[in-house]
């Protein structure tokens, strides 16, 4: 695959100047907003949610909001689905990239972590940031151990060295027949599932070309050609939401967001018809995107602002009540999670769990499940 294929040198940079000023408006008052918000960690975890819902939609799937809070939280109420599986996986990749440093989820570490794979560009032993997420590479262990022998030894370093690249094979080779539902000596990837002529080493090298072709951008534009670079090149067959998020890891680095907030891109995506979308023009889809980051922007601003609503209401029960009345910090607590149980309520505010289900009666909460055991209540 030419690396030249994604090329920048000819972007319609008039077109663009204007778009690209309003998303850059719109995500930095909305920055501003949370960086302020009494609801903002509260804001922060539901924006995982909506935009992890929102990515399945992109994608031409639909899975249900309260079924994905509920099957984060351990409490389905129904089978959870392939779909629903994905939402998670989404989820829990967004959560990874926000609780590390602006930079990490662009860099090789990361990116190999976000892949599911390990990173072997330190050598073994060293600062400890060249296997990500305790993953261990097995073919590291079998390279290091030995390089360093004593020339005296007369070979014996060599031979413990092979025997401990023996061992390491060994058993990685046991963990591997450990997995459930593998035949024996099955390939890495189903053929029936998989292209096995998809290189997405090579794809991701040469989205990581175009990327640092667009460092002199501002982190807007640079984000936009991240997104559309990423699904030109087809870079993952399996996952073209880790794209998405990897733009929105460019508004972050860059600084258009600050702190954990990382943009809910796909929130705009969904509104952005289809056609315009994957059109074959180059100019209409960098449009769509510099849009689409704009209306995300802006339904995040709403949200903020229903939720802040949420929590005024909710304030205005609280007058007349005893100054030793855990009901504030319930409301706290509501606002900051978008999903409680009774559990939850009794060991952040002591008290019983039988008390715990009284002041969630007192506060007027909506019960998510359905269910006369095990309930949930919740904001959405």
């Amino acid at each position: 695959m030419d690396s030249m294929s994604y090329d920048i040198a000819r972007l319609p940079i008039q077109s663009l100047l204007r778009p690209i000023s309003e998303a850059a408006v719109a995500l930095t008052r909305l920055d501003e907003r949370i960086a302020r918000s009494p609801v903002g960690e509260g804001f922060l975890e539901r924006s995982h949610f909506l935009d992890a819902h929102a990515s399945l939609w992109v994608d031409g799937e639909l899975v249900h909001l309260e079924d994905l809070v509920l099957h984060d939280a351990l409490r389905d109420i129904r089978a959870p689905t392939h779909e629903l599986t994905i939402a998670r996986d989404i989820l829990k990749t967004r959560r990874r990239i926000a609780a590390h440093p602006a930079a990490w989820a662009l860099s090789g570490p990361g990116l190999a972590s976000l892949r599911g794979q390990a990173w072997s560009a330190a050598p073994w032993g060293g600062d400890g940031e060249g296997v990500p997420d305790g993953s261990v590479d097995v073919g590291s262990i079998g390279a290091g151990v030995g390089q360093a022998e004593d020339p005296d030894n007369d070979g014996l370093g060599g031979a413990l060295a092979a025997i401990d690249a023996v061992l390491a094979r060994s058993g990685a080779a046991i963990e591997e027949a450990k997995k459930r539902g593998r035949p024996k000596n099955a390939p890495d990837k189903d053929p029936f599932v998989y292209d096995l002529d998809w290189d997405e080493d090579e794809r991701l090298a040469e989205w990581e070309t175009a990327l640092g072709r667009a460092d002199d951008l501002p982190p807007v534009l640079k984000a936009i050609i991240a997104l559309d670079a990423w699904n030109e090149i087809a870079v993952l067959q399996h996952a073209p939401w880790l794209g998405r998020l990897l733009s929105a890891s460019v508004l972050r680095e860059g600084g258009v967001t600050t702190s954990g907030h990382l943009a809910a891109i796909n929130l705009g995506l969904k509104v952005i018809p289809v056609d315009r979308r994957r059109h074959r023009d180059r100019g209409t889809r960098l449009l769509a995107i510099a849009r689409a980051l704009t209306i995300s922007a802006e339904t995040g601003l709403k949200e903020h602002d229903r939720l802040v609503l949420a929590r005024q209401m909710m304030m205005r029960k609280l007058e007349g009540r005893r100054t030793s009345s855990r009901l504030p910090e319930l409301v706290e607590l509501v606002m900051a999670r978008p999903l409680i149980s009774a559990g939850m309520v009794a060991k952040t505010l002591e008290v019983t769990p039988q008390g715990a289900r009284r002041i969630v009666q007192e506060l007027g909460l909506r019960e998510m499940t359905g269910r006369g055991r095990f309930r949930a209540w919740g904001i959405l």
